[in-house]
């Protein structure tokens, strides 16, 4: 409950696929990294933080230090402001930067990448990244037959292994031109990956 009044998006960017992350998808991935002792005093990035859901409640959850990095400066200040309202802003290092460019190995990796549907395969690059910093990814995908065929080849192919998978229904409201419905819900999956 606490992560689903955090604040959002003040100017959502469609190219960014910038769809804040509903708490009780959050909680589901972190608490499940709880769980497994990949948050509690770990050193963990959240790659493309946003507003920072994720980073604060990793944080909340007893994270060593999170650095939340988001290419959206405007996105990046709203996540200093909601982990300022819970008193855990000297958990996070906020980096305004491109995932790509993001180099600090961590013990884990927290994220809701883009789904690819605004540009194909722009879960990629995070996906990418993710494993060349840390041994262990969390990661929220759509939960279609296609995209799931997609992960499990890409996640071998990069010397990973899936330990986890949960389906997951998501809650997209209306933010966009192009959105027909006032609220969109759509299964996702949130994935455990780890280095074989």
């Amino acid at each position: 409950m606490t992560l689903s009044r955090l604040r959002g998006f003040p100017e959502p960017k469609p190219e960014l696929e910038q769809y804040r992350t509903p708490g009780n998808v959050a909680a589901e991935l972190l608490w499940l990294a709880y769980s497994l002792g990949d948050i509690g005093g770990k050193i963990i990035a959240d790659l493309g933080a946003g507003t920072g859901v994720l980073s604060v409640g990793a944080c909340i959850l007893g994270a060593g230090k999170v650095y939340a990095v988001e290419v959206d400066e405007k996105a990046l200040g709203v996540a200093r402001e909601n982990a300022s309202s819970l008193g855990v802003e000297d958990c996070i290092e906020f980096v305004h930067s491109d995932v790509s460019k993001f180099s600090r190995r961590v013990d884990a990796v927290v994220m809701n990448p883009p789904f690819g549907s605004q540009r194909k395969h722009a879960d990629r690059p995070f996906l990418l990244k993710a494993f060349e910093l840390s041994d262990v990814v969390y990661s929220i995908h759509l939960a279609k037959p296609e995209v799931r065929r997609f992960i499990e080849a890409f996640v071998k192919g990069a010397g990973f292994r899936t330990t986890h998978r949960i389906p997951l229904p998501f809650e997209i409201p209306a933010q966009f031109f192009f959105h027909r419905k006032r609220l969109e819900r759509i299964l996702v999956d949130i994935y455990r990956f780890e280095r074989l």
